[in-house]
């Protein structure tokens, strides 16, 4: 896309109207897009980006690469099984939450929207991430939702609130756990968060 297209205040216009359709009219999605749309504010960021993703690390766990850039992105609100890594064993469905997530990059031919939301200690991008697609999903699949539905993460709702669509995410879990799918198949495994806690 060409440089001057991206930097019309036309596209700003699109972009900002494309996102208030995706993520609704909360009041943290308001003052994303106001944030976003006012260059001088101290907290402006990228109101959605396109990249094309390189690498699937785990359940919520993405490298994306956009030109000579590449960025690690971490999904907003959501944590999946851990895979095994270095000395720890990993965790149960952590391999086939990451074969989920790969299935549907896949699905979205490997190009993905990041709508940042913070940068994490590890100096990650956490992100909601979105692709378009044809079928169920019609114009936007999120893959947060997806994951969540097959019951291949958590809601984490400890670090959810900055996500425009985290109370989204929380309705999305209970139908996983109303259909037992995935980890909810057996509600007494240990949580990512605990897990990671013990290896510490």
């Amino acid at each position: 896309m060409p440089k001057n297209l991206l930097n019309s205040p036309a596209f700003l216009l699109a972009s900002v109207t494309a996102v208030v359709a995706v993520a609704g009219t909360s009041p943290i999605t308001k003052s994303l897009v106001e944030a976003a749309a006012d260059s001088t504010s101290p907290h402006a960021m990228a109101l959605s980006q396109q990249w094309t993703v390189v690498s699937v690390a785990d359940g919520d766990t993405i490298t994306v690469r956009r030109g000579n850039e590449r960025k690690k992105i971490r999904f907003c609100g959501i944590d999946s099984p851990e895979v095994k890594h270095g000395k720890q064993p990993g965790q149960p469905f952590g391999n086939e939450a990451r074969e989920k997530l790969r299935s549907l990059v896949a699905l979205a031919k490997n190009q993905v929207t990041i709508v940042p939301v913070e940068t994490d200690r590890y100096g990650r991008t956490v992100a909601e991430v979105m692709a378009s697609v044809s079928g169920e999903w019609g114009v936007e699949m999120s893959f947060q939702e997806e994951m969540l539905k097959s019951g291949m993460a958590y809601y984490y709702k400890q670090y959810a609130s900055n996500c425009p669509n985290h109370n989204a995410f929380a309705k999305t879990e209970e139908i996983a756990i109303a259909s037992k799918a995935g980890v909810w198949s057996n509600p007494n495994l240990e949580k990512p968060w605990d897990y990671r806690k013990r290896y510490r």
